[in-house]
């Protein structure tokens, strides 16, 4: 039988890359009979290693030393935790919303998402000067809700940052924790997105140096009428699931990887 090892340096070069020529014991040149003798992760790995994203790796250029964006750009990018004196906080963030939105040049990310039977809904309404306001819409299942966040996150950045001349960009959430996660250079669950936002930001921030970008929290209880009206549309859909459960999530995958095979 195969060994581990030699199944793993046959997917993937030393570096993680699948830059490298062929293994003598790559899969595509085993015999049917030896590929009898590998367990079914080992084959799919094989199958869907293309859809691995290639920023999910511990020695991404994001998180090194020195050039991580805490290193770089600290002085472009701020959070605003909810303060004990709830009013002077909310006229705050009424001045901020005023102001940002009176300027041609900055734009508010208004970001909510729940779940609900199995399915994520993650929503962002995207408030720019004098300007429709853009909403985007993604359901997915089996996710935890601080991946939810995060990708509605980069999902406005995504649209903010391709808005043309903008230069300040106010992110506004109820999971400020999760937001924290894009600055992490530690390794955590939820990397890939941290990844790709940083990537952005990298880019918005190398743009000008007076870019900016601040994130700022906001409660469901506190009822802030632009926050608000994202809460009620993340909850007014009522989505079923095909597979509602995880356990049949994965034998839908392993039936999928059987009939690649067959």
């Amino acid at each position: 039988m195969l060994s581990t090892n030699h199944i793993i340096k046959s997917i993937l070069s030393s570096d993680g890359s699948t830059e490298h020529t062929s293994h003598t014991l790559s899969l595509d040149n085993l015999t049917p009979k030896q590929k009898l003798h590998l367990n079914s992760p080992l084959i799919d790995i094989d199958n869907r290693h293309n859809e691995l994203h290639s920023s999910f790796s511990f020695f991404d250029k994001e998180f090194n030393p020195g050039n991580r964006l805490i290193d770089s750009f600290s002085d472009q990018f701020s959070f605003h935790p909810c303060s004990s004196n709830i009013k002077n906080y909310m006229k705050n963030l009424n001045n901020i919303t005023f102001k940002v939105l009176s300027n041609p040049s900055s734009s508010i990310v208004i970001s909510d998402a729940s779940i609900k039977n199995h399915v994520a809904t993650s929503i962002a309404h995207i408030h720019s000067h004098d300007k429709p306001v853009i909403k985007t819409i993604h359901q997915v299942v089996n996710v935890t809700t601080t991946e939810a966040e995060l990708f509605v996150i980069q999902c406005g950045i995504n649209q903010v940052v391709s808005i043309p001349n903008t230069n300040h960009i106010i992110v506004i959430t109820d999971f400020l924790h999760t937001a924290r996660r894009i600055f992490d250079s530690s390794s955590h669950p939820y990397q890939i997105h941290s990844t790709m936002i940083s990537h952005k930001l990298r880019e918005f921030f190398l743009k000008n140096n007076n870019n900016r970008i601040k994130f700022w929290d906001i409660s469901t209880k506190q009822n802030w009428p632009l926050h608000s009206l994202v809460d009620k549309d993340s909850k007014s859909f009522d989505s079923l699931p095909i597979l509602p459960y995880k356990s049949s999530w994965n034998y839908c995958k392993k039936h999928e990887c059987n009939s690649i095979l067959s």
